[in-house]
């Protein structure tokens, strides 16, 4: 089984080699360490680690702000860290998406299970998004694919005649049936 593979942003280096050492007694691979938050975004880009764990207070942006890039570019799941948590934060926190939190100091025993739930969870998200993504692109093919239709029917022809005239010249011209409906109707657009 491939090693997770972590990476860790915390100002004080003390606390990155020291969740260093217990991520890797549990099996993790560290793969990257921060002390701020622009060094932590171009890192966790560069590297697309499977699990960041950001401490809230980073020089430059954030932890809550890295957190919100990283979320939005579907980079990694992110796990913040605190010594401290009030409402708010909390609140700040779940709208960058962040999938977890552990409160300083970190105790060894609460990291596996945060950051295995918090894998899953980034999974099942990212698997819903991607199932969402190509329902909504059927959908958009098949209403495109309609209006064409349409169009042909209003031309005179049956609707199951001018499915198979899309489909015939979708398979002569090597393009998708979305391609060459999308092309139909913007012949239909040019000719009006």
């Amino acid at each position: 089984m491939k090693e997770t593979r972590v990476f860790i942003a915390d100002q004080d280096m003390r606390i990155c080699l020291s969740l260093q050492e217990m991520l890797e007694r549990q099996g993790y691979l560290v793969v990257g360490q921060a002390q701020d938050g622009a060094e932590a975004v171009t890192a966790i880009r560069q590297i697309r680690p499977d699990m960041a764990l950001l401490d809230v207070p980073l020089p430059q942006i954030s932890g809550i702000e890295v957190a919100r890039l990283v979320t939005r570019e579907q980079l990694t799941p992110v796990l913040l860290m605190s010594s401290v948590c009030d409402r708010t934060m909390a609140q700040e926190a779940r709208e960058a998406g962040v999938l977890g939190y552990l409160m300083k100091p970190i105790q060894e025993s609460e990291l596996m299970p945060s950051i295995e739930i918090a894998r899953t969870r980034w999974h099942e998200h990212t698997t819903q998004k991607h199932v969402l993504y190509e329902l909504q692109e059927k959908l958009d093919t098949r209403t495109v694919i309609d209006q064409a239709k349409a169009y042909l029917m209003d031309q005179g022809m049956h609707e199951v005649e001018a499915f198979r005239k899309i489909q015939r010249l979708a398979m002569n011209s090597r393009k998708t049936m979305k391609e060459v409906a999308q092309a139909i109707l913007l012949a239909q657009q040019i000719s009006v």
